[in-house]
């Protein structure tokens, strides 16, 4: 989720020559913040977890991981599905490497039975997760809310460095309840086990690790530190202390038995992608690789195809101006009494967004005790804001947000003046 952009890294070595332990650092600090720095790393080599075995997990006196069932839910033991055999080989390694760490335990006559799921990665290894969709369907939604990511992407940005961090093995730090455990029993052919850890594919498992995040991290949140679930970013303005910051995140994490992966973990640079966004000292870019992501995209032929090619632009609205009016025609073939037959107007939106997207806007945070500037575009149908604010020099206006709002058939029967309200 998190990465740096576009700069040089060095890799560090936190071991010895015969046990490497590697860590990356930005290259473009001085010498005294990157000895600093180096000097830290070493101090709290610790808090990285270089195996399973690594991992102790947070105590169950601060938190474990509850599974409540709805009234009346019916168990169901789902048989072990066919697996091909080389697929077998690498489920048997993951399974024997976390049984080995005491990530679960055999289960005997289980009410609840998943199946394995698995997903190729790129190196050729396996994600493994379980199909709890059966156990997920009679659990009820935790509602602790995860953080609005405009608001944390616009809170990262204005600092001339990071450190993105990321939890070793993620879920798998947080323990389940004990009266739970059995609940997220899975088949293999080696036999029934059940996680003692927090598991992939729960429902959940998200909020109870944001929950853990923010109690334990409150004070620091907003300030010094953002983080999304399991990811966290550590910042600091020119003048502060580079490894000051850092320091209180490690200490906490070192008290808590919190561990990082130091595959993911880079510390001291300037810019990093956060969330589908690259975010620096100067403001909010899209990350090239998710616009290259949609500019590839061939046209949509079903109305599936059409409407995870919306989703991937909702989620980037903010820098598209017009995005409604732009893809008014595309939106049509949502509607139940369409056809999705792509046609040639069709296609001129779906290019024009295309060619916005080669050259888009790069956006700022509003600054404080600064005066906005609003502009409106009034259409029959929508209305669309671009909020701007001047730069420190007062001669460059800076994009900060672009919004447009589509009138419902009620709205749109609104006086001029009234619409200019809407939003």
């Amino acid at each position: 989720m998190t990465k740096p952009y576009q700069e040089p890294l060095e890799v560090i070595n936190l071991g010895t020559f015969e046990d490497v332990k590697e860590l990356q650092i930005g290259t473009l600090t001085s010498k005294q913040g990157r000895s600093s720095l180096i000097a830290l790393l070493h101090e709290y080599n610790d808090i990285f977890a270089w195996s399973y075995l690594d991992m102790s997990g947070l105590d169950i006196e601060i938190v474990t991981h509850q599974l409540p069932l709805k009234p009346k839910s019916k168990s169901i033991r789902q048989k072990l599905r066919k697996i091909k055999p080389e697929m077998l080989i690498k489920i048997k390694e993951k399974v024997k490497k976390q049984f080995s760490a005491s990530f679960f335990a055999v289960a005997k006559y289980p009410e609840w039975v998943a199946n394995i799921v698995t997903v190729p990665k790129k190196d050729r290894k396996v994600r493994m997760f379980m199909d709890y969709r059966d156990l997920n369907r009679t659990s009820p939604k935790d509602n602790f809310p995860l953080p609005y990511i405009d608001v944390l992407v616009d809170n990262t940005v204005g600092y001339s460095t990071f450190s993105f961090m990321d939890g070793f093995s993620r879920y798998n730090q947080i323990k389940m309840a004990p009266e739970d455990r059995e609940k997220t029993t899975f088949i293999t052919l080696w036999g029934t086990f059940y996680y003692k850890v927090m598991p992939f594919g729960l429902k959940n498992v998200g909020e109870t690790y944001q929950k853990v995040m923010v109690t334990l991290f409150h004070y620091l949140m907003h300030k010094e530190i953002e983080f999304y679930v399991d990811d966290m970013i550590a910042k600091s303005r020119p003048g502060e202390g580079r490894v000051d910051i850092p320091r209180k995140i490690f200490d906490r994490l070192r008290n808590l038995q919190l561990k990082l992966n130091p595959a993911k973990c880079i510390f001291g640079v300037s810019s990093g992608k956060l969330l589908g966004f690259i975010v620096s000292e100067e403001g909010i870019k899209l990350d090239l690789d998710k616009v290259k992501a949609i500019v590839d995209l061939k046209p949509p032929k079903t109305q599936k195809n059409v409407r995870s090619f919306l989703g991937r632009l909702n989620y980037i609205a903010r820098f598209i101006s017009h995005i409604t009016q732009t893809c008014e025609s595309i939106l049509r073939l949502l509607r139940k009494s369409e056809i999705c037959c792509w046609n040639e107007n069709f296609q001129k939106a779906f290019d024009k967004i295309k060619n916005y997207l080669q050259n888009p806007s790069i956006l700022v945070p509003p600054t404080l005790r600064r005066p906005l500037i609003l502009y409106l575009k009034m259409r029959e149908e929508s209305i669309g804001y671009v909020l701007g604010q001047h730069d420190s020099l007062g001669r460059k206006e800076r994009v900060v947000y672009y919004l447009i709002k589509k009138f419902t058939s009620y709205e749109s029967k609104y006086s001029l003046l009234e619409k200019r309200v809407v939003l």
